[in-house]
């Protein structure tokens, strides 16, 4: 296929909250440009770009959707990003390559809470906003009450570049603006139009929105300002090229409407990314460092070294990984071989494609600003930098939020955790909001991620894709033991057998230190009390005794333990025997200390609409929480607080149903804390119970 220069390139990225139809306005785009020969649906599985089983089973897009389409003489590459909770973090890697965000609002719900967040991502990265009101043909559409919700939350620079020919099942088109025109759509929904005149019951309307229009865009420069003051109007020249510098510059946000599942509007979305989206031309430099480790900037250029940055990674069981990745910089070659600066591997660009859905485009070689794809790259993952080895620079790789939930997985049949181990690491190397780590204590594996619906999700997949069959579980909790007193213990081992005994005497002393100090042992021998080759059996005892404390097993902490005195034979004393002895010290000293459980307190953030933070504040107070704060964002707000990990084990699915899952929650560990002493007591029963149950089975 054609090779397109970076101004005849336009990347966007689709953001908006769950089911306000990205998936199908990329359908339509795909149809309306002639790209495809049947118009995708997501209610009957058919949509371009949601390829999983699981997405066309669910009708949600679960991860990002790629396709391309040619409009205008120019390659329209659109990224489809998801939109419910537990999903949209997957959108910040396409909000990184993308030159302009696409931030869908529905016609009937106005602003909802991942509306904010989508703005909040394309804002970060510096990416010109272009908001899209959709289903104007659906009951109960108002485009005037979704406008007033965008300007509520995003500010009046969110001005209306169209209006709507009717509303809800009498929408019929759209009016641009911009060029004074109304577009009327056929209804067969082949997305083709007729130019006809404003009807006259509407341009009451049109002027007063087209005089809005006009003047937010003189606003942007003092010239225009006093020519609009001076004429009350800008020329049709005046104004789109300062409304195409507008929206470059991140200073204007145009409004525009459609009806996505009638194909109604979709021609003119594409004629106004085309006319007035930014090309990656129009963009800043990358910043990036250079091998030195210098700042440094690339511009896009096609004429400089190849450089691009791998944004996206597939792991397709069959043909294994699939690198997607945008050209920064350069026009790259199929078959060139490109350096990957963190692991200084070559890697050879084998087989370049563009990705259309499922379809795969070969092509030969792509310009900087371009987005393709590359298989079975060696070592190559998402966030990583390519780039020619004559100028090697690196991009920082996007951040992504930690994961909010963690489950312990473990395999149904014997001999399958290596492959799960495999087939969870592909997983993590797909999707960087998936994690995956072992416990060191409490020896389970653990899958995390952003909530109980994408850990299932997942687990599925892996289950599906490689034949492995695992069971899901609640992790167990971390408890830590420590001690509260200080105390004095003598601890003797003396046993006589056959030829040479066992003796060894020691006297501990055992206090508390300040939390997260962890384990200290303090020598404080003199005269050889007990002999220097003899001490680091002790210290070795005492380290082993730390792993399962007296109160209920859980590994010990914030502690020391001071040698002061002792005794030995010089011949029955061994290692061994002292080692013996710290264990029996260690214990007797730990049921004289005092000893409590400590539990791992989680710093919370949740974000909820407003109606539903009373029921939120109640149950996180119900879970032991303690409120640090709030804050308020449009609509919603902001709540951080501190509740212990084991009361939020089940809270995904507990935040679904308070908020209809509209609220979000993040969290990390913030320390360990004194479990009450009524919780305490039923830990220390349970682990009783555990014990005896497994010493049954012995």
């Amino acid at each position: 296929m054609k090779v397109y220069g970076p101004k005849e390139i336009r990347n966007v990225v689709l953001l908006g909250h769950g089911g306000v139809g990205k998936t199908t306005l990329t359908s339509a785009m795909l149809f309306t440009s002639k790209s495809v020969s049947r118009f995708g649906r997501v209610d009957d599985g058919t949509a371009f770009t949601d390829t999983e089983e699981d997405e066309i089973e669910r009708k949600l897009s679960i991860s990002t959707g790629l396709a391309f389409c040619e409009w205008n003489k120019l390659k329209v590459n659109i990224l489809d990003a998801p939109g419910y909770g537990n999903f949209i973090a997957e959108a910040r890697g396409p909000a990184r390559v993308s030159d302009a965000a696409m931030i869908l609002v529905s016609a009937v719900s106005g602003v909802e809470v991942m509306t904010n967040k989508g703005w909040d991502y394309a804002e970060e990265f510096g990416v010109p906003r272009i908001l899209v009101i959709n289903k104007m043909d659906r009951e109960n559409a108002s485009f005037d009450r979704a406008l007033a919700s965008i300007t509520e939350n995003f500010g009046r620079l969110c001005v209306p570049a169209m209006l709507p020919l009717g509303q809800e099942k009498d929408c019929t088109g759209v009016i641009d603006l911009v060029h004074g025109k109304a577009h009327v759509y056929a209804s067969d929904e082949s997305g083709s139009y007729k130019e006809e005149e404003i009807p006259a019951a509407q341009k009451e309307a049109v002027a007063k929105a087209r005089a809005a229009l006009v003047e937010t865009v003189a606003e942007l420069d003092e010239k225009l300002m006093e020519k609009y003051f001076e004429a009350g109007d800008l020329t049709p020249e005046e104004l789109t090229a300062a409304l195409r510098i507008g929206v470059a510059q991140d200073k204007i946000f145009p409004v525009l409407c459609c009806a996505a599942g009638k194909n109604v509007g979709v021609a003119d979305v594409l004629n106004f990314l085309a006319e007035f989206g930014p090309s990656p031309a129009d963009r800043p430099p990358w910043k990036a460092t250079d091998a030195q480790g210098a700042e440094t900037e690339v511009a896009v250029d096609a004429s400089q070294p190849v450089s691009a940055f791998a944004f996206k990674t597939i792991s397709d069981p069959a043909q294994g990984r699939i690198t997607v990745f945008k050209v920064v910089s350069g026009t790259l070659q199929a078959d060139a071989t490109l350096v990957n600066p963190r692991t200084t591997t070559p890697e050879r660009m084998t087989g370049l494609f563009h990705m259309k859905g499922k379809e795969r485009v070969k092509c030969e070689q792509v310009a900087a600003g371009d987005i393709a794809a590359v298989m079975k790259l060696k070592e190559t993952q998402t966030g990583d930098t390519l780039c020619a080895k004559e100028r090697v620079v690196t991009f920082a790789p996007v951040k992504y939020p930690i994961p909010a939930i963690s489950f312990a997985v473990e395999p149904k049949s014997r001999g399958d955790e290596e492959k799960i181990a495999q087939a969870l690491a592909r997983m993590v190397e797909e999707d960087p909001n998936f994690k995956v780590g072992r416990d060191p204590q409490t020896k389970e594996l653990l899958v995390s991620g952003q909530g109980t619906q994408h850990v299932e999700i997942v687990v599925a997949r892996v289950q599906r894709r490689y034949g492995v069959q695992m069971t899901v579980k609640q992790p167990k909790v971390p408890y830590k033991e420590t001690i509260k007193g200080r105390a004095e213990v003598h601890a003797r081992h003396k046993k006589q057998t056959g030829g040479h005994g066992q003796f060894a005497d020691i006297q501990i002393r055992m206090e508390p230190l300040p939390r997260g100090t962890g384990f200290e042992f303090k020598d404080d021998i003199f005269g050889g009390a007990v002999p220097r080759n003899f001490i680091p059996a002790v210290e070795k005892g005492m380290h082993e005794s730390l792993e399962r404390g007296a109160l209920a097993g859980y590994p010990v902490v914030d502690l020391r333990v001071t040698l002061f005195d002792g005794g030995f034979h010089p011949v029955d004393s061994s290692e061994m025997a002292f080692k013996i002895a710290a264990h029996m010290g260690f214990k007797e000293a730990m049921e004289k200390c005092r000893p409590t459980l400590l539990e791992p307190v989680m710093n919370l953030e949740v974000v909820v609409p407003e109606e539903c933070m009373g029921d939120v504040m109640g149950d996180l107070n119900s879970r032991r929480g303690r409120i640090q704060g709030m804050s308020q964002k449009g609509h919603n707000q902001v709540i951080k607080a501190q509740v212990p990990l084991a009361e939020v084990l089940t809270y995904a699915s507990t935040l679904k149903s308070m908020t209809a899952d509209r609220g979000t929650f993040s969290m990390e560990f913030a320390s360990y804390e004194e479990v009450p002493a009524m919780i305490q007591q039923k830990i220390v029963e349970e682990a009783r119970k555990a014990k005896e149950a497994e010493e049954a089975e012995k």
